[in-house]
């Protein structure tokens, strides 16, 4: 589908989207992604994807794209064409598009840096995958330019947040650690088969405010979201870190 230069997610990032694991060609956590698409809808007070259009759309992606065993499927929901300026029409037409590329598990060293970019905690869309994500961009490229691979957001509070693409959890004193909600984060769908993993290994979780001072005294830290699964860092702002056992078992439970 071609997208028209009138299309307000292009315009203003007036839309969300969801990014699936596909595994031989099946979507992973189907039900949940659209679950929290629709949440997502509810929060920008656009109208939903009917299930067979996303369903419809997902299709045609892993027919027409090249064949690869683990991919990444991405789905972008706009709140479509039309209104002058910041004001919606009175009837909205979103447009659903679907894209495929290869998603193979990353491997090697995962090097963490702190940055300036700030999440906004106070945004209702710091919660959800709206099309705006000019912030996580301008994050990873502060990350990359200081010799790390990953960005470590804090919020607007000064609090431990996310990465510029995924959650993040600490371990310390065999605890594990991670952003509350309302840092401004995200509700990753792995972050919480994590979650739900440690309770099944009797492993504390909490979730927290806290701010970057806790991480200088992480033994370890790592990143989980629907691509990479869960995924040890090597160091942070240049701190070697550890990879206890308790990640392996975590991880697990994940596709």
């Amino acid at each position: 589908m071609s997208l028209p230069l009138d299309d307000r997610g292009l315009l203003l990032g007036d839309g969300l989207f969801e990014t699936l694991l596909v595994i031989d060609g099946e979507p992973v956590w189907w039900a949940a992604h659209m679950a929290r698409l629709r949440r997502g809808c509810a929060a920008l007070r656009l109208p939903e994807p009917t299930e067979d259009e996303a369903l419809a759309a997902a299709r045609q992606a892993l027919t027409t794209a090249a064949a690869s065993p683990r991919a990444a499927l991405r789905l972008t929901w706009t709140a479509g064409s039309g209104g002058r300026g910041l004001d919606r029409p009175p009837l909205l037409a979103p447009r659903l598009l679907a894209s495929l590329a290869p998603a193979p598990r990353p491997t090697g060293l995962l090097r963490l840096a702190t940055v300036s970019v700030r999440r906004n905690a106070g945004s209702p869309t710091s919660r959800h995958k709206t099309l705006a994500y000019l912030d996580n961009v301008l994050a990873r490229r502060e990350a990359q330019a200081a010799g790390a691979d990953e960005a470590v957001m804090l919020n607007t509070d000064g609090d431990v947040a996310c990465a510029a693409a995924a959650n993040i959890f600490w371990v310390e004193d065999g605890e594990l650690f991670t952003p509350a909600l309302d840092c401004g984060v995200l509700d990753g769908l792995t972050r919480a088969a994590v979650m739900d993993r440690a309770a099944v290994l009797g492993v504390a979780v909490r979730e927290v405010r806290a701010g970057r001072a806790v991480l200088g005294h992480a033994e370890a830290v790592f990143l989980t979201n629907s691509l990479i699964g869960l995924r040890p860092a090597t160091t942070l702002d240049e701190r070697p870190l550890k990879r206890p056992p308790l990640l392996d078992a975590l991880a697990e439970a994940l596709p």
